[in-house]
């Protein structure tokens, strides 16, 4: 017998579609993201001392830093043995058809630590441009992250991907547009434990635990993000074939270098404010 606290999920992932051109929630979800962890910012440099300029242009390398980061880290590590025969197709939100047509398609596939690499790479562009310290830059971006990453999750959510493994839990989803199975909600157990690191990380910036420029905030938030990330991959299904009978899929075998930075930074500046209280007393 069913389980009638089983959520039934139906969603179409297009909200609209005009002429062709579908706005889907995924893009909405991800822009929201991105627009409210910019403006949380404002704040931050605000406290921090920083110029107006440099802020307005964070946008910029941040938004970009992750949409092509994210591309390429989907590209290379998920689906090589297609895009390597589609090259264009990496760079262009089209994808042809067997006769040659190409159609109008977004950038479907997007990889999280693809966009933790682009966005590292383009916030060291940035730190050069506006002569902020990179470890200063990492700190105030790592605080809102999370709320991005959280955000992502539930466009995920939406789109019916990145589903779990069957379950029996009164609170499985049953994705209709996959199968007739109640299954784990994966997007939404990161989504949420996103928000919950999110809420953490800025906690701790506004009791001014650590200084910004330590790396203590790049340092927790990508250690959490990642072992939370580690952790849910139990339960997800294979993202491709190429992963079935790994002991570890590519997403956990990704998220270990992130883990080792975090925690390198987190032991760090823990022992520095130890040192440093040892030495005062």
């Amino acid at each position: 017998m069913q389980n009638l606290l089983y959520i039934i999920w139906d969603v179409n992932p297009e909200i609209v579609n005009i002429g062709g051109f579908p706005l889907k929630y995924y893009g909405l979800l991800f822009c929201i993201g991105i627009i409210l962890c910019y403006q949380i910012l404002k704040s931050v440099y605000k406290n921090e001392g920083l110029s107006n300029q440099a802020h307005e242009a964070l946008f910029f390398y941040g938004f970009f830093g992750i949409l092509i980061g994210a591309r390429l880290g989907h590209c290379l590590f998920y689906d090589f043995e297609y895009y390597k025969n589609h090259i264009l197709e990496i760079f262009i939100p089209f994808q042809q058809d067997f006769e040659g047509n190409y159609h109008f398609v977004g950038y479907a596939g997007l990889a999280s630590h693809g966009g933790g690499i682009g966005l590292i790479l383009m916030l060291l562009i940035y730190s050069f441009k506006f002569k902020i310290k990179f470890l200063k830059v990492l700190d105030i971006v790592a605080i809102v992250t999370p709320l991005g990453g959280a955000f992502i999750r539930l466009a995920n959510l939406m789109n019916s991907e990145m589903i779990g493994i069957p379950t029996i839990k009164p609170w499985a989803f049953v994705f209709l547009q996959i199968d007739n199975l109640p299954r784990h909600p994966t997007q939404l157990y990161e989504a949420i434990s996103y928000f919950i690191i999110f809420f953490i990380v800025y906690f701790l910036y506004r009791k001014k635990i650590f200084s910004i420029g330590t790396g203590f905030y790049f340092g927790l938030t990508i250690l959490l993000i990642f072992v939370m990330r580690f952790l849910i991959e139990f339960i997800k299904i294979e993202q491709v074939d190429f992963e079935q009978g790994m002991i570890i899929n590519m997403g956990q075998i990704l998220s270990i270098p992130f883990m080792i930075i975090g925690l390198f930074f987190v032991v760090k500046n823990i022992l520095n404010k130890k040192s440093t209280h040892i030495s005062t007393i």
